[in-house]
């Protein structure tokens, strides 16, 4: 399964809680990874590499399988470097929320 589009802000959700059998669990959106972009003529295409290599990891592996819903990537302007910040974004259980932040959150 490939990020393989731009959802933008419409894809957001806001935090949810399910019940699943007898516990409650939360469902949030999470930055899972940024990538940032020089100022390129496609930043869209040159990025495409960057996500690859990012889902092809032992992180980028675990999100794609865990993940709600599909993850999607949102670009904006990078204030640094005047170039493009991509975000993956991946909706998680509270879990396996918890052991990605243990596992590759600081990285």
């Amino acid at each position: 399964m490939a990020i393989t589009h731009n959802e933008q802000v419409e894809h957001w959700q806001p935090e949810q809680v399910k019940i699943i059998g007898d516990r409650a669990i939360r469902f949030r959106d999470v930055c899972v990874h940024e990538i940032r972009m020089g100022d390129v003529e496609d930043p869209d295409l040159m990025v495409a590499e960057p996500i690859w290599k990012w889902q092809q990891s032992d992180a980028g592996q675990f999100i794609m399988e865990h993940a709600e819903d599909k993850p999607y990537w949102t670009r904006s302007i990078d204030p640094h470097t005047y170039g493009h910040l991509y975000r993956i974004v991946a909706r998680l259980s509270e879990q396996n929320e918890t052991f990605w932040k243990l596992k590759w959150g600081n990285k």
